[in-house]
Parts: C-alpha cells; structure tokens; sequence
C-alpha cells in the first residue's frame, strides 16, 4: 500500500469525523436523542482513531536503534490495535450504556427536525469519506475480494478506515431508524433500541479489528503464494540445490524479512556459493521490493554430506 494513499483516505475519514461530530452535538442539544449523542460520541471515537493512525505513521518512520534493529515498522500495527479497543470502550460500550439506559427511561424526542437533517448531512458526508476509502484500497488490493483485503492486508490503515467508514454509514442509519421509529410511534424507547444496536455494530467491528491487527502484531509471514515465489526465485539461481526451509515475517507494513537455509552444491567454491547468494537476493529483491532483510545461510543437505564424507574407495589393481 503506497504511504500517499493510506494518508489520503485517513486524512479523508478525519475532516469527514470532525465535522460531523460538531454537528451530531448540535442535534443532540436540541433533540435528546440518545441515538444522536452515541453517534456523536462514535464520531470523536473516530476522530481520535484517526489522529492516532497518522501518529502510528509517523512514529514508524523512525530509523533503526540498537535497541530496536529491525526499526519501528509495528508501531503502525500498534496504534491500528489502540484503535480497535478506543472503539470497543469509548464507542461500542457507551452506546450500550446509553441505550440500556434509555429503554428503562425512555424519553420524548425534541426537534426532531433538528436530528433528522444532521443525520442526512452526515450521511452524506461519511459517504465521501467512505469513498475515498475505498478508491485509495481499489488501488492496492488487486482481485482479492473485499473480506480477503481486510484479512490479508499488512499496511492497516486502510482496512481500519474502510470498517470504521462502514460501521459509521451503518451506525448513522441505525440511528436514523431508531429517531424515526420514536417520533412515528412517539416512543422514546425505540431511540434507545436504535443506540442498542449502534453500540453493538461498534462491538463486532471492534473485535474484528482487534483480532486482525493482534495477528499482525504477533508477527505474520508472507502470503502462502508469496513463499511459493520466493522459494521459486530462490532455486532459479544455479549455485542454489533447494531451499532446505524458510521462514518470512513482516517486521513493517512495508519491511518483509526472510531467512532461510538453502542447500549449496559440495563441490562449489566459497566465492560460487557468495555470487549464487548475491543472485538470489537480487532476484527475491527484484520480485518483493519490500524483502529489505535477507538471510541466506547456506548448508549441504544430508545426502550430500554423506556423500562428502565418503572416503574414495582404493583403485583396483
């Protein structure tokens, strides 16, 4: 994922956020509605998520340390995490809060006029920013399907953006729903079953980010195909047998780190052994642009150790 598009789309979210916040709070002066003032805490949420995306970017721009070799590169998975659970706890748990709250002690709604435009505002402008998001993830996502992007996706960024958007668009017309219902009906208590079904949309879309950037930030390999290719390129070279076993990790949205243990010919000169492994960076390099660290160590399989080991049997005389 290029850095350019990421930022986009979260710079996008954030302008989209605030301003709908502002408005959101508005509505819920006037109205009451505790459908509006979830949504409206929602949007802070976001606002907040999407300035701590921008600050995990810059932080993992950070150059290397002795303390830290392999460079700040999931500090981005870090603060995408922080994310999910300021979702969880500021967004999902207060609206449930809320809205229980508003079931037992249901209330008439104000102005309804006044809830009912910003939500149509709101709307509208969390469409654009939705859009963006997923103009910026078209870029970069190729024929994955959209459950398989989010899934698979190392820079996460943009999945963040796409599900909070999403959640956002649904989460506006939950409430929509809910105010209509209690001015139709004129019975708070559908506001508070609206804020009750915001507050759990939140939950889901929390847990789901949790779980995926906690895989990235325990560590993940490279795509299966992607092993397949490196492993490829790697016995492409002539002074390369096999690859004996290998092991890949994102150590950065963009900083894939490879190792593996490659199987030389027991004949070949330490200098042929060098080149081939030359050659094989360069070809894993010329494929993954982001394989910035490669380790190759080089080995006899046991076959050929035997066979190295094996004393010359005497000329017959």
């Amino acid at each position: 994922m290029s850095a350019e598009g990421g930022t986009k789309a979260i710079v996008a979210a954030l302008i989209a956020n605030l301003g709908i916040a502002a408005s959101k709070f508005v509505a819920f002066a006037f109205t009451g509605s505790s459908s509006m003032l979830a949504e409206s805490i929602h949007s802070v949420a976001d606002s907040g998520n999407q300035g701590l995306l921008l600050l995990g970017r810059k932080r993992s721009e950070r150059d290397r340390t002795p303390k830290h070799p392999f460079g700040y590169g999931r500090e981005r998975y870090f603060y995408a995490f922080v994310v999910a659970v300021v979702l969880f706890t500021v967004g999902s748990a207060f609206s449930l809060y809320e809205g229980f709250h508003k079931v037992q002690h249901p209330e008439k709604i104000d102005a309804p006029i006044w809830a009912f435009s910003v939500l149509i505002v709101a709307i509208v402008l969390e469409s654009f920013s939705f859009r963006t998001a997923i103009k910026e993830s078209n870029a970069v996502r190729g024929d994955k399907s959209w459950w398989a992007f989010i899934r698979r996706a190392k820079a996460p960024e943009l999945p963040v953006v796409l599900l909070e958007d999403l959640a956002a668009l649904l989460g506006l017309i939950l409430a929509l729903l809910g105010v209509t219902m209690a001015v139709v009906t004129e019975d708070g208590v559908w506001d508070g079953v609206g804020t009750l079904a915001i507050g759990v949309l939140l939950g889901v879309v929390a847990t789901i980010l949790a779980i995926e950037t906690k895989s990235l930030l325990i560590g993940e390999g490279a795509d299966p195909e992607q092993e397949e290719r490196i492993i490829a390129a790697l016995e492409s070279v002539p002074e390369v047998d096999h690859v004996i076993h290998m092991r890949t990790e994102y150590v950065g949205p963009e900083e894939l780190l490879i190792a593996a243990k490659i199987a030389v010919y027991h004949d070949d000169t330490a200098a042929e052994v060098a080149r081939g492994i030359d050659a094989a960076e360069a070809k894993i390099r010329a494929q993954f642009p982001e394989a910035l660290l490669i380790y190759l160590e080089p080995a006899l399989d046991e076959a050929d150790r035997k066979n190295a080991a094996k004393p010359e049997s005497p000329a017959s005389s």
